[in-house]
Order: C-alpha cells, then sequence, then structure tokens
C-alpha cells in the first residue's frame, strides 16, 4: 500500500526529510559503487538513462550504448540535463550554444546528455 502523494510529502516534511528514502539509499548505492547516469536523446522525446562508472570516457560509454557507435565515434555533444531542460530540449539548446563537442577522453559527469557523432 502506498500513501497519496500530498501525505507522503507531508509526513517526509514532519520528518524533516528532503526526499523518500528510496530515492536515497538509490543515491548511497550509486556513489558507494562508484557509478553516475548519463542519458541519450534520440530524435524525438525519447530518452534513455545509462548507467556507467565513475571516470569512464564518452568513447566508453560510447561502447555501453553499441559497438558500432564506439567503433565509429567521431565526437560526443555534451551539456548537463538541467541545462537541457531549462532550455526547453536538446535543439534549443543547441541553437542557444549550450552543448559543447567533446572527444573520445572527455571523463562523463552525472547528469550529462550526450549526443554521439559517428560514422556508420
Amino acid at each position: 500500500m502506498t500513501w497519496p502523494p500530498d501525505d507522503a510529502a507531508a509526513y517526509r516534511r514532519e520528518q524533516g526529510l528532503s526526499e523518500p528514502g528510496l530515492d536515497r539509499l538509490i543515491t548511497a548505492s550509486y556513489r558507494l559503487l562508484g557509478l553516475i547516469t548519463f542519458f541519450t536523446i534520440t530524435g524525438g522525446k525519447e530518452a534513455r538513462a545509462w548507467t556507467l562508472r565513475s571516470g569512464s570516457t564518452a568513447y566508453e560509454a560510447a561502447g555501453l550504448i553499441h559497438s558500432d557507435i564506439q567503433r565509429s565515434f567521431i565526437r560526443a555533444e555534451v551539456a548537463p540535463v538541467s541545462t537541457i531542460l531549462s532550455a526547453g530540449g536538446l535543439t534549443q539548446a543547441r541553437v542557444a550554444g549550450h552543448l559543447r563537442l567533446e572527444g573520445r577522453e572527455y571523463v562523463l559527469q552525472d547528469g550529462d546528455v550526450v549526443h554521439y557523432r559517428f560514422n556508420v
């Protein structure tokens, strides 16, 4: 049985908690295991979250998605998810100049949104 969202939020406020316990458990587990999350966006409105070891490069992350992307890696367009959301989407962030072009050795940060450029 789950609480209605308003009741759950009120209970958390009473207890001095900023987020649900499960969210805190997941965050702590990722930190202990040395994992980060990065996102990819395909043409439309579909986004995908990927789990990766902290300190991994854009090139290594490309291999996690698909070996063809890694093999024919050219560059990665990267921006934090908060920047993409505040811009209103990937296209708007690109137009506003918020995306950075990064090479193979770029170390992905937790919450990066990555659009891979590769040659098929």
